[in-house]
């Protein structure tokens, strides 16, 4: 009797992964499928200091979806990460035209804060919000977008140190992983650096 009880609640557990194991391969499917050929991205690196998974993981995203991306940074024409990662530099963040794109990603690391008033800086994140784009930041980035004052009204995260200033100027600091509201689109560090960029990818698709 007691074989017979176990098998049964063998079966019925079985049976419950079978059915949710399909939407789970749907959901992955759906993601990984997404094209935004023809979009426009605009990566924006600290000269010295970027957070390397910040940058090279929403990046790959972005290009393996079909997205051009383009990387900005300040002053110099290779960046270089925190843990000892390089990036060519397209262009300088003063030349950065916020129209030329369709999302404007700010990248974190301790060197991000050359940014926090950086007047060119500010001038991007203004512009790419009241254009309508995806305007995005992760880790203590954020914090350009809260002193650029397009976080008014809109709920954010960001790396703990940062999250003071985030707070105040914006709906709230959520202390989420990934928070999206509207089409800004916030990350608290590197552990959510695939999420940030396929949150994006989203918006774009």
């Amino acid at each position: 009797m007691r074989c017979t009880i176990l098998l049964l609640i063998l079966v019925v557990l079985l049976a419950g992964c079978a059915k949710e194991l399909p939407v789970m391969q749907q959901d992955v499917k759906e993601v990984g499928d997404m094209d935004i050929g023809g979009k426009n991205i605009l990566m924006i690196i600290a000269p010295d200091g970027f957070r390397d998974e910040e940058f090279l993981e929403p990046k790959a995203v972005f290009e393996n979806a079909g997205a051009e991306v383009t990387v900005a940074s300040k002053g110099v024409k290779t960046a270089k990460g925190k843990l000892g990662a390089t990036a060519d530099v397209d262009i300088d963040i003063t030349d950065a035209d916020a129209s030329q794109y369709d999302a404007v990603v700010f990248i974190g690391g301790p060197g991000a804060a050359v940014y926090f008033d950086d007047p060119a800086a500010l001038k991007l994140a203004k512009d790419a919000y009241s254009m309508g784009k995806v305007t995005a930041a992760i880790c203590i980035a954020p914090s350009i977008l809260a002193n650029a004052g397009v976080l008014e009204g809109k709920k954010a995260t960001c790396f703990e140190s940062e999250s003071e200033n985030v707070n105040q100027k914006s709906a709230g600091y959520t202390g989420d992983p990934v928070t999206v509201d509207g089409k800004i689109v916030t990350g608290n560090g590197p552990a959510a650096a695939r999420r940030f960029g396929q949150e994006i990818v989203q918006l774009l698709g």
